[in-house]
């Protein structure tokens, strides 16, 4: 009797302990489409992206003047000239397909920057409010955690948004 006595006085601290341990939970995509440094990376990346178009447009351009150049003159152009017009064209063509390869992986890398700055100032956040408010742990919901009560966590992702400094929802945000 001792024994149960003294073990349920031992589990009684660590049952107070558990029913005042925090847990939260935010959505961590919902707030990222409203952030601010989002908008700005999705802007930047736009400009990027139109720049390397702009400029593949440009080689598509010389591409085909040249070839109807060389369309036009092939009959008329001694095998030299001719041999020499074509391997320039072949040069620029491949150039072109160079230049795409090389936009595209440029952007790649860009967005997966840009991105990875952006969650870096949303880690932060939660980090700060999760630290602010005692939390144990926050759970991010947009990363496919199965369940999460309700009742038991707590939402935070208006602590987390007051923290970077922003207010209402993408809807919002967008209007």
């Amino acid at each position: 009797m001792k024994k149960i006595l003294i073990l349920m006085l031992m589990m009684a601290p660590l049952s107070i302990i558990a029913q005042t341990q925090k847990f939260g939970y935010v959505n961590a995509n919902a707030i990222m489409q409203i952030m601010p440094e989002f908008t700005k990376a999705q802007a930047d990346l736009k400009t990027l992206e139109k720049q390397y178009s702009d400029e593949l447009e440009r080689l598509r351009t010389e591409l085909e003047k040249k070839g109807l150049q060389f369309e036009q003159l092939k009959d008329s152009l001694p095998q030299n000239i001719l041999q020499r017009r074509y391997t320039e064209l072949q040069e620029l063509n491949t150039r072109l397909e160079q230049y795409y390869q090389e936009s595209v992986q440029n952007l790649k890398q860009a967005e997966q920057t840009k991105i990875v700055e952006v969650s870096k100032v949303l880690s932060d956040a939660i980090q700060r409010v999760g630290r602010d408010g005692g939390y144990v742990c926050v759970f991010d919901i947009a990363g496919g955690v199965p369940y999460i009560s309700e009742t038991l966590c707590e939402d935070v992702t208006e602590k987390v948004k007051a923290v970077l400094g922003i207010t209402g929802s993408a809807a919002q945000q967008k209007k």
